[in-house]
């Protein structure tokens, strides 16, 4: 089978452009497999994954896996890597995997909008990694290493006390903004206030009155002119 690599219960089957997982990979393989490396190819489903159900290990790098992720329950697994690919709902993506891999100690999601770094965007920074962290672990209790990275008990700690606050919400756009007409531009003052050859002075009302209190201009301000 052109590409398929095994040694002893790892099988690889990278850079195939395959995207699904062949029916006759689990077929072969299933049955004995403990780590499956699917990287470098064109995945967008992961269906046909069941058939490795004593998988431990599962490597899914530069794929095209998206939202829709789908693994099946995988009791065993305990290392996953899902770097380089199209994830952007972390939230969705970890209580997923509480559900179905409940042995997960290694995950990796470097390379994916739901992972907050310079390798997504230069706009993120340390902070926002630090919150994404506090965030996993507080959702997956039971991880020893987080993208490359160990887990310190200081990380953990702060998972149990502000992990749950640190869930990213996106702004809701109302109705309202969706009707604003994008030529319409905002100005101070009232649409009737001056012609723009006109180059006098435009009074506004509004519900503040200045009253001169502690202002240092008062001492000059003669009793005649108040």
């Amino acid at each position: 089978m052109a590409g398929l690599v095994v040694s002893g219960t790892q099988v690889s089957y990278i850079g195939q452009d395959c995207r699904e997982i062949p029916e006759h990979l689990g077929r072969n393989c299933g049955h004995f497999a403990k780590r499956l490396d699917l990287s470098f190819n064109l995945l967008r489903s992961l269906e046909g994954l069941s058939a490795f159900g004593s998988l431990e290990e599962l490597i899914l790098d530069n794929n095209l896996l998206g939202d829709d992720l789908v693994l099946p329950r995988l009791p065993g697994l305990h290392t996953l890597t899902l770097n380089k690919n199209q994830i952007t709902d972390l939230e969705c993506l970890l209580d997923h995997l509480a559900e179905v891999t409940p042995a997960l100690e290694y995950l990796s999601l470097l390379g994916n909008v739901a992972c907050p770094n310079e390798l997504v965007s230069l706009e993120k920074d340390e902070e926002d990694y630090k919150r994404y962290r506090c965030f996993v672990l507080h959702k997956l209790p039971n991880l020893k290493f987080l993208d490359a990275r160990k887990v310190t008990r200081q990380e953990r700690e702060e998972a149990l006390v502000r992990g749950a606050f640190m869930k990213v919400v996106k702004p809701k756009v109302s109705r309202e903004d969706d009707a604003v007409s994008p030529e319409h531009h905002y100005t101070p003052l009232p649409s009737a206030s001056r012609e723009l050859t006109s180059h006098r002075g435009v009074l506004g009302k509004c519900r503040y009155v200045y009253y001169g209190k502690n202002s240092e201009g008062n001492r000059f301000i003669r009793d005649d002119q108040l």
